[in-house]
């Protein structure tokens, strides 16, 4: 079922201690991007206090400030708001004992707390004790549903007439969800109704309204929820297209549920993902990267879907390297590209209008 939002945001400080713009910070990153639920009011990360969080993440500044503690953002705020969002990932989904502490604190403060840990803090003693104390709730965003209420695939799938696009990608932490959370939204500022369907936590604290954070269901399910969620974005909103942010990558040797993606939404096309500059996998650093040309082959061989574009994660780039690895992708690949960040979104809207002529004719029918 979709998630109701609040009618107005959630104040909300960020916790991303010595992780903010980094991959295992993607949580935060994305918050300050986009955030439908909560208003950022600041991130922590004492590292890096001191500057605008857009300006540090993307050259561009939003006036959601870097601090360096957790008195600092309250003191900068005037009072204490309503949530701290723990805004790292880490690869072993746990929290440090300095984590706890912040965390803890903020209890303490009267904060409640958004965790999207593997690690539930609503099972954890003092968490719970500490939460019942200073009347606040926690919030596990990873927590599946009991398995009794989980379904597997049924196959409704296919009744879903729209066209599904997946963003996949080549590694883990490579920007999926911004690109897709970026299509999205200029699809539907150029007259083509597009809908989102998340699968991972950071999507779900933004307000993601379908969604499973994938990672976190038994194997079993995880095609039969996607599946289910994809069933209810297309019978609740009725798109023209429904976006699927992706996990992972097909390849990668620890995070698989790209397959699920696949499997669960059956997309019929797929943009690609991909960081050039990224010479091994972001939290495997003895493990190469897979190339474009790799990855488009497993993909179109392990599903009926076709590879339309790549969108370039521009880490480690300046802006010629950026249109360098661009015409690279072009002509190694024989795909259209860009960097959805950097290069006008229209770009990427014209790839996936190009790439499913139907989403361009239903643009046309609706200009008549």
């Amino acid at each position: 079922m979709p998630t109701s939002l609040p009618a107005n945001r959630f104040s909300a400080v960020i916790y991303c201690d010595g992780q903010f713009g980094e991959q295992d910070g993607k949580t935060a990153n994305g918050l300050v991007r986009h955030s439908e639920k909560y208003e950022i009011l600041s991130v922590i990360d004492a590292s890096r206090a001191g500057f605008d969080a857009g300006m540090y993440l993307d050259g561009v500044p939003n006036g959601i400030p870097l601090v360096a503690s957790l008195a600092e953002a309250i003191a900068h705020t005037g009072t204490v708001p309503a949530y701290l969002i723990c805004g790292i990932a880490p690869a072993s989904g746990m929290l440090s004992r300095k984590q706890r502490s912040v965390l803890l604190d903020a209890i303490g403060r009267g904060m409640s707390i958004i965790n999207g840990l593997h690690e539930f803090l609503n099972d954890d003693a003092e968490f719970v004790a500490a939460s019942i104390a200073s009347g606040v709730t926690i919030t596990d965003v990873r927590r599946p549903k009991d398995k009794k209420d989980l379904t597997v695939f049924t196959g409704r799938i296919f009744d879903v007439p729209c066209p599904r696009i997946a963003i996949l990608g080549t590694d883990g932490a490579i920007g999926k969800r911004t690109t897709a959370t970026l299509l999205v939204q200029a699809l539907n500022a150029r007259g083509i109704r597009a809908v989102m369907v998340a699968t991972g936590q950071t999507s779900l604290i933004q307000g993601a309204a379908y969604g499973v954070a994938l990672d976190a269901i038994a194997p079993q399910f995880c095609s039969g929820e996607l599946e289910a969620q994809v069933v209810a974005a297309y019978e609740g909103e009725f798109p023209d297209v429904i976006v699927v942010e992706g996990q992972g990558a097909l390849s990668h040797p620890a995070y698989l549920t790209s397959a699920y993606i696949l499997r669960g939404s059956r997309p019929s096309s797929v943009i690609l993902q991909h960081a050039p500059a990224r010479l091994t996998l972001g939290d495997y650093p003895s493990i190469p990267m897979p190339t474009i040309a790799s990855e488009r082959a497993l993909i179109e061989s392990f599903s009926e879907t076709t590879v339309i574009g790549v969108t370039i994660n521009h880490e480690g780039l300046d802006n010629e390297g950026i249109a360098a690895a661009i015409m690279d992708v072009h002509v190694e690949n024989d795909l259209p590209a860009t960097d959805p960040l950097t290069r006008p979104i229209d770009e990427l809207v014209n790839i996936v209008l190009k790439g499913i002529p139907e989403l361009a004719a239903t643009l046309s029918a609706k200009a008549r």
